[in-house]
């Protein structure tokens, strides 16, 4: 588990330095050899316990294995010149993912992406939980991503039945996706700020082929409508004509003026009316 370490004041022990290399070079004038060669090794170590911390930056501290803590306050430290120091960024970080190509729930190719903000929490997973944290966290997210995109159908033109789709739920499917991120990422101590997909398109070999059977669907879909609104206004005119005694047709005349009525209300192109004349028969 990760712990804060506290090191010394660098400015401190700077000023300590300061006066012991006053003193060797002052041995070497006086030509006090032994003292001064003797305060080197002394001098070097204390150099080397050093460290400095930027703001949203930690220092991990390790001792010959041994994980001694973590420095996250921002400052100028000397700490134990063994310790070896590994520096890691608290900040936030994006990750936008490149485009991959995967399958959804009905094997259609697709083409999907993300866009990923993280920071590291737990420094002691970071440092010793994974092997290059970073590189753990572009690989998992893409493997979530992969994961998430077999889960649902890009759209429900194939599957009717599908109540969440990756191109129409958005929220539920981001939610679904930052929920697997996160799984996977805390065995790297990393906390996941937002995950939500940023890029979803059918693969290039069947784009074409979808764009064509989506605007048939819609089509469809608009055919019905009117359809269903011609019979309406067919039905309506014909209950006025009766109830109003403005003519009296026959069954044969009704079934003539329906199918008027229905190619004028349906058909693509405007019709072109032919005016009778004459008597109704």
């Amino acid at each position: 588990m990760e712990k804060q370490y506290s090191g010394m004041s660098g400015y401190l022990v700077l000023l300590l330095e300061l006066i012991i290399l006053v003193l060797i070079v002052a041995g070497f004038l006086m030509e006090m050899i032994i003292p001064a060669v003797a305060l080197i090794p002394i001098f070097i170590l204390g150099a080397i316990g050093f460290t400095v911390v930027d703001p949203n930056q930690s220092c991990v501290l390790v001792l010959f294995g041994a994980y001694k803590g973590t420095i996250k306050t921002n400052g100028f430290y000397w700490v134990n010149p063994f310790f070896a120091k590994k520096k890691i960024s608290l900040r936030a970080r994006n990750f936008d993912s490149e485009t991959i190509k995967v399958n959804d729930k009905l094997g259609n190719p697709i083409m999907i992406g993300l866009v990923l903000v993280w920071k590291v929490e737990d420094t002691y997973k970071a440092a010793f939980g994974v092997d290059e944290y970073e590189h753990f966290v572009l690989v998992q997210s893409e493997a979530a991503l992969r994961k998430l995109a077999g889960l649902y159908p890009y759209d429900n033109i194939e599957d009717e039945t599908a109540k969440v789709t990756l191109r129409d739920g958005t929220e539920e499917v981001n939610n679904e996706l930052e929920r697997e991120i996160v799984e996977r990422l805390d065995i790297a101590g990393i906390h996941v700020i937002e995950a939500r997909i940023n890029h979803i398109a059918y693969a290039q070999e069947i784009a074409q082929a979808m764009l064509k059977r989506q605007q048939a669907t819609a089509i469809v879909a608009a055919r019905y409508k009117i359809v269903e609104g011609a019979v309406s206004m067919v039905e309506m005119a014909l209950d006025e004509l009766s109830q109003k005694q403005i003519v009296d047709l026959d069954e044969e005349k009704k079934a003539t003026m329906v199918s008027n009525l229905m190619v004028v209300l349906c058909g693509d192109k405007d019709a072109t009316p032919i005016v009778n004349t004459g008597t109704l028969y």
